[in-house]
C-alpha cells in the first residue's frame, strides 16, 4: 500500500474541531455528537433539535463542498464498486448504526471520550468488521 495524500497537518487540525465540537455540545447541550443519531433527529423526529440537525448535516457537506472548491483535485476519489454498491453499503451502515445504537462518531468519538465500556466494545466491532470486510474484498475477491 502506498500513501499518496499524507497530510498530519490537516489531519490533527480537523481531528481537533471534531473533539472540540463534540465536548461543546456535550457540555452546551448535553447530547452526543453522534452523525447517525443527527440524521435520524433531522429526518425522522421533527421537532426542538431537528433545526439544528439540519444546520449540522449542511455544515458537514458544505465543509467538504467547500473544501473540495478550495482545493480541487486535492481529494481525487476513484472507486472500483459501482453506485449500486455503495447505496447497498449505506443501507447496510444505517442498518448497523441502528442495530448497534450508535456509529462511529458517537462511539467512538463522544463515548470513548466518557470512558464508556459499550462504545469501547462498540468501536473494537466496528474497526475488527471493517478489518475484516477490507481482508475479504481484496484476498478473496480482488477488489482493491
Amino acid at each position: 500500500m502506498t500513501i499518496i495524500n499524507f497530510t498530519p497537518v490537516s489531519g490533527f487540525v480537523g481531528g481537533l474541531f471534531i473533539g472540540v465540537s463534540a465536548t461543546m455540545l456535550l457540555w452546551l447541550n448535553g447530547e452526543i455528537a453522534g452523525v447517525s443519531g443527527i440524521v435520524d433527529g433531522a429526518l425522522r423526529k421533527p421537532g426542538r433539535t431537528s433545526g439544528r440537525d439540519w444546520l449540522f448535516l449542511v455544515g458537514l457537506i458544505g465543509g467538504a463542498a467547500i473544501e473540495f472548491w478550495l482545493v480541487p483535485g486535492h481529494r481525487a476519489f476513484h472507486a472500483a464498486l459501482s453506485w449500486p454498491v455503495f447505496l447497498l453499503a449505506g443501507l447496510l451502515v444505517g442498518y448497523g448504526t441502528a442495530m448497534g445504537c450508535g456509529c462511529t462518531s458517537g462511539h467512538g468519538v463522544c463515548g470513548l471520550g466518557r470512558l464508556s465500556m459499550r462504545s469501547l466494545v462498540a468501536t473494537l466491532t466496528f474497526m475488527a468488521t471493517g478489518t475484516l470486510t477490507v481482508f475479504i474484498l481484496r484476498h478473496l475477491f480482488g477488489v482493491f
